[in-house]
């Protein structure tokens, strides 16, 4: 057996074992989660399973992308969809308008530029999924996308300020964090840059969804200091912390696929 067939196998296993830990994992925290808020007495208990369904399509979609398998989103749109109604029956009409016309409308752009690079529903030869190929960013386009994370987050920044002004100065809250204001602006930013990159098949992606997972730890350990912080915020760093372990093996796995990518129009030219 040549080295490369068997680093394949490896690899192979590992994603195998390295997958089934991450569904357990975030899981057992959005079930840990939903069992606290079923302990309310004034929750809804149909619309808090429907919302739990939606985590856990959220949580299957998060570990299809990291291995470049289509039907990613087919749980995307289920996740996006409860999410919108989850936010449109809770009055959150920001976060529905987002889902409802720039998450939801991604799905449909993400399997459509996926088919284009090779991604399929059907198996290859070796029984496998077909996996997209994965592209990289060049140097002007990490450029743009960098300036626009900045230039969004500023947008957001001045947006999110301007909401807590309008509170503090209403009585309805103590104090503005600015901290707070930016981690979510920035946060808000990247997971909008990161879908666009995700609906695009760039593996640089995965840069994105680190910081996403890491500045999301840190909103939540910081609202864990506070207070009036619950067992529900604990669950929540644990959740994060699974989503970030399942981001760094998404990097690992599409700069591969972007390396065979890149490969592909060498070897094509090597047997012809």
């Amino acid at each position: 057996m040549s080295s490369t067939k068997t680093s394949s196998i490896t690899d192979t296993k590992f994603n195998k074992f390295f997958n089934i830990f991450i569904l357990v994992g975030m899981a057992t925290a959005v079930a840990v989660v939903n069992i606290f808020k079923l302990q309310d007495p004034e929750v809804q208990v149909v619309k808090q399973i429907v919302i739990a369904l939606g985590a856990l399509m959220g949580v299957v979609n998060t570990v299809l992308s990291a291995n470049g398998n289509i039907w990613t989103f087919l749980f995307g749109v289920i996740d996006v969809g409860i999410c919108a109604y989850a936010n449109a029956d809770s009055g959150n009409m920001g976060q529905f308008l987002q889902h409802l016309l720039y998450f939801l409308p991604m799905q449909f752009v993400g399997f459509w530029q996926w088919r284009k690079r090779g991604a399929d529903t059907r198996k290859d030869e070796g029984g496998k999924t077909r996996r997209v190929k994965a592209r990289r960013l060049t140097a002007k386009q990490w450029a743009i996308a960098a300036a626009s994370v900045v230039a969004g987050t500023a947008a957001a920044y001045g947006i999110l300020y301007w909401i807590d002004l309008t509170q503090f100065n209403a009585g309805r809250i103590e104090v503005i964090d600015r901290g707070k204001i930016f981690l979510d602006a920035f946060v808000v930013v990247l997971n909008i840059a990161g879908q666009v990159l995700m609906s695009f098949a760039y593996a640089d992606q995965w840069y994105l969804w680190n910081l996403v997972n890491i500045f999301s730890i840190m909103l939540w350990v910081n609202r864990l200091m506070s207070p009036s912080a619950s067992t529900y915020t604990v669950v929540m760093v644990i959740k994060y912390s699974f989503y970030l372990l399942n981001s760094i093996n998404g990097l690992r796995i599409w700069l591969a696929l972007s390396k065979e990518d890149a490969l592909a129009p060498e070897q094509h030219k090597s047997c012809c």
